[in-house]
């Protein structure tokens, strides 16, 4: 893979991370939700007001860009596998800003997934 191809791959995925772990810090700002019609509107207007739900959807449209973007230069064999970089990134963003943990076997399998993404972008290379 190029220089130009990984670059793509990569950034979409971790914008793609990113835009998950702003929408879960907004989720703990937010609190429950309770999805009735009554709460549609007010749940809506606090999710728009809130800056980690704008930030993690903007995250969430320029990795879509970029992916595609990716996507005309990599076979999808390749890059889509390499979407599971997005676990570890997730990972460690919920562990040192969010303050969650994981167990044992959460790493370990966090260490196949480095392996796994390493066997295939060097087959892809």
């Amino acid at each position: 893979m190029n220089p130009l191809s990984l670059a793509l791959v990569l950034t979409g995925v971790v914008l793609n991370a990113v835009a998950q772990t702003l929408l879960k810090h907004g989720t703990n700002r937010l609190g429950p939700v309770e999805f009735s019609l009554s709460q549609a509107l007010p749940l809506g207007f606090r999710i728009l007001s809130d800056w980690p739900f704008l930030l993690g959807l903007a995250c969430y449209g320029v990795s879509l860009v970029v992916w595609i973007a990716a996507l005309t230069r990599v076979p999808v064999t390749v890059a889509y596998p390499m979407l599971s970089i997005g676990y570890i990134i997730n990972a460690l963003i919920a562990r040192y800003w969010l303050g969650e943990t994981m167990g044992l076997g959460g790493w370990l399998g966090i260490g196949f997934i480095v392996l796994g993404v390493t066997l295939i972008a060097r087959q892809g290379a």
